[in-house]
């Protein structure tokens, strides 16, 4: 399964909870680097295929040899959301692709291109 997860949207999900994004919107650069650690982690242990797109570059770059991290060409609202379908659209195959977000015109997107979605939600409670 490939997995494409709109970074801001996990962040931004389940409130403060244990995965330690707290008042994310305070330091948005540390909560990135927080979720690709749990996402370096959760890939590493699983052996699945993890991209995360963020709505503009973090500062500093983030570097992962285990998963890819990316970002939408221009900072913009629903930035990331439009990478993840540009992305789902250059897939071979959507129907292996896993999107993630709470999203719902992301989410019909997904849906129309053949892949699946699962909720920014339920996913940081698999990654936690």
């Amino acid at each position: 399964m490939r997995w494409l997860v709109d970074g801001m949207n996990v962040i931004g999900s389940g409130g403060g909870g244990p995965g330690g994004f707290g008042s994310w919107w305070k330091d948005r650069d540390a909560a990135m680097l927080r979720l690709v650690d749990m996402l370096e982690r959760w890939a590493a242990d699983s052996g699945e295929d993890v991209t995360v797109v963020f709505e503009r570059p973090p500062r500093p770059p983030i570097r992962s040899t285990v998963i890819v991290v990316a970002h939408a060409p221009k900072p913009k609202p629903n930035a990331a959301d439009d990478e993840i379908v540009r992305r789902l659209r250059a897939e071979p195959d959507a129907g292996d692709v896993r999107v993630v977000t709470s999203d719902r015109w992301l989410a019909d997107r997904a849906w129309a291109a053949g892949a699946s979605v699962e909720g920014a939600d339920s996913f940081r409670s698999r990654i936690e």
